[in-house]
């Protein structure tokens, strides 16, 4: 019987003393992020409705910024001149959507030391679009148009100002 008794008790021990051997699972997950290339933006040349005339009737200069075509309206007379869209070219990572956004000069007028010419309005090329795909070199370019207003006998003088284009990753 002692036998039986220290069999069962040694059965016993090794029964207690085996390990359970746990289930282990892996798995992996992917880390990742996009770095892209530094977005860059320059002006090219300035948006100019050239040399008008004015008359003793407000009127109006317009260049458009996806065709560059000067024209006015009222009592503005257009003088033999070279009117410009406004050129930004962009540098960054081909394929990505860039968003703009066009801020008018401040108080929305260009200056001439005392005396102003309003900004109507501002415009960017593609029918005013504001987003671009950068193209397979890297590179994309925006015109800028612009509505200028007249008034009758405003004074002779070279108007301008400054205004902003801002190009951010979409």
């Amino acid at each position: 019987m002692r036998l039986n008794v220290l069999l069962a008790a040694a059965a016993a021990t090794l029964a207690v003393a085996t390990p359970v051997v746990a289930q282990q699972r892996t798995a992996s997950g992917e880390a990742r992020g996009i770095v892209l290339s530094p977005l860059s933006l320059v002006n090219s040349g300035a948006l100019d409705f050239g040399t008008v005339a004015s008359t003793n009737t407000a009127g109006n200069v317009t260049v458009d910024a996806d065709t560059g075509v000067r024209t006015v309206g009222g009592g503005v007379i257009a003088a033999p001149s070279s009117p410009t869209r406004a050129r930004f070219d962009g540098l960054g990572q081909s394929g990505q959507t860039v968003l703009l956004s066009l801020t008018p000069p401040t108080g929305n007028v260009l200056v001439s030391g005392t005396n102003t010419v309003t900004v109507n309005s501002m415009s960017l090329d593609q029918s005013g679009a504001t987003t671009r795909v950068i193209g397979s070199g890297g590179n994309f370019t925006v015109y800028v148009g612009g509505d200028f207003g007249i008034a009758a006998n405003q004074p002779n003088g070279t108007y301008s100002a400054l205004f902003t284009l801002t190009a951010d990753y979409q």
